[in-house]
């Protein structure tokens, strides 16, 4: 019996509206939407497994929407109908970058370069569509996949 990749449903969670990514080794739906859509995406459907981007301190003091969105995580987390792995962005910029320097634009690339070029309307790539913060809702779910993947071995 041939076995599936397991479909990671990915987020990048904000104040308001967070942004998402359906992986199974590659994208099947992606999106940003409001807070409340997204929880109802999570009570609605089954995944594998829900990964999450998820906020840390690095001792600067923060704003009101930094704990909007940590309240966010929760409640995603909180109605996922599975197991969740949150994900901090110094763990999933050096996976992809080898540094903590990196800034979006640099793990934007390191995406491109390990899941494809975006293309054209005429001839989509792997990556067609993907904008603003679906891109770090695609860097949650492909961290994501490679801590699975370590775990087993």
């Amino acid at each position: 019996m041939a076995t599936h990749p397991k479909t990671i449903f990915a987020i990048d969670p904000g104040p308001e509206k967070s942004a998402f990514v359906q992986w199974n080794g590659k994208v099947i739906d992606h999106g940003h939407i409001d807070n409340f859509d997204m929880r109802q995406l999570l009570i609605g459907r089954e995944y594998d497994i829900v990964a999450c981007e998820m906020v840390a301190s690095y001792g600067m003091a923060v704003g009101a929407s930094v704990f909007d969105t940590c309240r966010w995580v929760g409640r995603f987390t909180e109605v996922a109908r599975t197991d969740t792995i949150l994900c901090y962005r110094k763990d999933i910029k050096m996976f992809l970058c080898k540094t903590m320097r990196s800034k979006d634009k640099d793990i934007r690339q390191a995406l491109l370069n390990l899941v494809g070029q975006q293309g054209t309307k005429d001839n989509q790539g792997p990556t067609y569509g993907l904008k603003s913060h679906t891109w770090s809702a695609l860097a949650v779910a492909v961290y994501a996949e490679n801590k699975l993947t370590t775990l087993k071995h």
